[in-house]
């Protein structure tokens, strides 16, 4: 009698499985699909696996969407925290041109995070939480920059980084959505130097 005994699949190919969910769920955004109206039948057919396996691999859509959004947010911190105040204005536009262009990237993305965090509290906390990295690291920025003498003690750390990085964070996305990829750089550096010379108070 033939084994029925059912066999674990290998790393590779669960790998491999994620890897197409997570690549068909990008393609019908960027298509124009909202993650709204998204099935998860609808994802499974693209990426060409049953329905079982999108649910061995993700417990929900909002499982999948926080996923999609990792690599977003592994990309844009690292440059992002990469960027040191010696570097100054010209650096830091240059770190910022960065993150317009990861922004560029993972546009539809980001369009289904705003769309899904706008009613599901799961999605707005984690999102919350994603913001509270570059937040973190704004104030230890800034706080380091104080106590070295080369920001003003005057500075408010925590509601000068909530404008510069909650605002910030919505100005790239509206320019991403709204501006013209030529003007990158030049939103680049204006966005840099509102945070050097607003935030850090640097003199000209």
């Amino acid at each position: 009698m033939p084994s029925i005994t059912r066999r674990t699949p290998s790393p590779a190919r669960k790998a491999s499985a994620d890897a197409e969910i997570l690549a068909a769920t990008r393609r019908l955004l960027t298509d124009g699909a909202t993650f709204t109206e998204l099935g998860i039948q609808h994802i499974s057919a693209e990426a060409g696996v049953a329905r079982s396996t999108f649910y061995a691999h993700f417990k929900d859509k909002t499982a999948l969407l926080m996923r999609l959004v990792d690599t977003f947010v592994d990309t844009s911190f690292g440059v992002a925290s990469s960027w040191e105040p010696e570097e100054g204005p010209d650096g830091l536009a240059a770190t910022f041109l960065q993150v317009v262009a990861a922004y560029r990237e993972h546009t539809a993305v980001l369009q289904a995070v705003a769309e899904v965090a706008a009613y599901d509290a799961t999605v707005r906390e984690f999102w919350n939480q994603v913001l509270g990295r570059f937040t973190d690291r704004a104030i230890e920025t800034l706080r380091r920059e104080q106590e070295a003498g080369r920001t003003p003690a005057s500075v408010d750390v925590t509601s000068a980084t909530r404008v510069i990085v909650i605002g910030g964070e919505r100005a790239i996305f509206d320019h991403v959505l709204a501006g013209d990829p030529d003007e990158d750089e030049v939103f680049a550096r204006e966005l840099a130097r509102i945070w050097w010379y607003g935030a850090y108070r640097r003199p000209q």
